[in-house]
């Protein structure tokens, strides 16, 4: 039996929705219809938590360029699909990164990740994305195979304000599932999971996973580190100030003020940065076949800022650390998206379960609140820790 719960009108199933349920559009969802317009609510509201999506394919397999291959007219449709657009790109011998309207994008060989945030539809670009990619390439496509597909997200903020198919997780689940029959059926036929506390924050977790390679040969992990309620003297970084008319010019401007260039590998020599009107910032960094990434919304009524990379450390602790010690916030939720055979690389005090305490020098501690593990499918590991400021000794 499916176990249901609702918390903060964000839903979600965690067994199996019946292969009729049924899921129907509205109008004003229809896939590639412009985002709604911002207003003075949407500042008050604006869900900064980002959407991940990944989609893996066989190497090997079809065009000898992979993803890298698809145009940017194609990716561009995939986009509008998600209600987002490219502003900027960078690349290296490895992989493209785009700083996009709403986040960012990767484009690895035989790997796509997108992550959106807002009221973007981020899974509606999912089968564009697969017919492209897998099509034959005697009919204009690539002719990849798929492997795997992950979609994971925090819970909503403000779920009333999200567009279908994303008001919750079971509706989430529903637009998958009502695609079972498609001719990539296998991206849509996975399962669901809930990490987390219900009554507290918590992450969702979609896998579809056909890789029929050796675990062993698989060591990728990635850390994200998602904070919210950010002190006054740094959201100030992220603010356009007074000549800053270029956004690209203000986003490097954003980037030293805030010192985000300490918190990106040294190897790194393509780092994409965006500022927007009248504040928010977006970043892309890329070293060798890894990358950074950084945004922050910075309103008052929301303030949040995200951090993810897929750079294989031995450990993150004092990546975490510095992290923090730059966007000082008050409430922190950590999650690691990991192969098995990549965790063994790992000694236990690099993870969450060996960190249960952040002590930062000059600001204070963070005590970790709750942590959750779970193996999904096979061979891939989920875990998630929510920590806490508890402010500096003596205040």
């Amino acid at each position: 039996m499916a176990a249901m719960y609702e918390h903060d009108g964000d839903s979600a199933s965690t067994g199996s929705l019946p292969h009729d349920a049924p899921f129907l559009l509205e109008p004003d969802d229809a896939p590639g219809s412009p985002a709604p317009a911002d207003d003075a609510h949407d500042v008050l509201s604006f869900e900064g938590p980002e959407k991940t999506l990944e989609v893996c394919f066989m190497p090997g397999a079809g065009d000898t360029r992979g993803c890298r291959a698809l145009t940017r007219p194609q990716l561009d449709g995939i986009l509008a699909e998600a209600r987002c657009s490219i502003l900027s790109q960078t690349s290296n011998q490895h992989l493209d990164a785009y700083v996009l309207s709403e986040s960012s994008l990767f484009v690895y060989a035989h790997k796509v990740v997108v992550k959106t945030c807002g009221r973007t539809t981020l899974l509606r670009c999912m089968r564009k994305l697969l017919s492209v990619a897998t099509r034959p390439a005697r009919a204009g496509g690539l002719g990849l195979v798929l492997e795997w597909v992950g979609y994971s997200r925090k819970n909503y903020n403000f779920p009333a304000d999200q567009p279908a198919p994303h008001g919750s997780f079971d509706e989430e689940l529903a637009y998958l599932k009502a695609h079972r029959d498609d001719v990539n059926h296998e991206a849509f036929d996975g399962s669901g999971y809930v990490l987390g506390p219900l009554t507290g924050d918590h992450w969702f977790v979609y896998v579809a996973d056909q890789c029929e390679r050796p675990a062993a040969s698989a060591t990728e992990r990635t850390l994200n580190v998602m904070m919210f309620d950010l002190p006054e003297d740094v959201t100030a970084h992220f603010h356009l100030q007074e000549g800053e008319a270029d956004l690209k010019e203000a986003g490097k401007a954003m980037t030293a003020r805030a010192g985000l260039r300490a918190l990106v590998p040294a190897g790194a020599s393509n780092l994409d940065a965006h500022g927007f009107a009248p504040c928010g910032y977006s970043m892309n960094a890329l070293c060798f076949e890894s990358y950074t990434t950084v945004h922050v919304t910075p309103e008052r009524e929301c303030s949040y800022a995200s951090f993810e990379t897929n750079t294989a450390l031995k450990s993150y602790a004092s990546l975490v650390k510095n992290v923090l010690a730059v966007f000082k916030p008050r409430r922190v939720v950590l999650t690691l998206f990991a192969d098995e055979a990549g965790l063994r690389e790992l000694p236990r005090s690099a993870l969450f379960d060996g960190l249960p305490r952040l002590d930062i020098n000059g600001l204070g501690s963070y005590v970790r609140n709750d942590l959750s593990s779970m193996q999904v499918k096979s061979d891939c590991v989920c875990m998630m820790a929510n920590y806490g400021f508890l402010g500096a000794p003596g205040a």
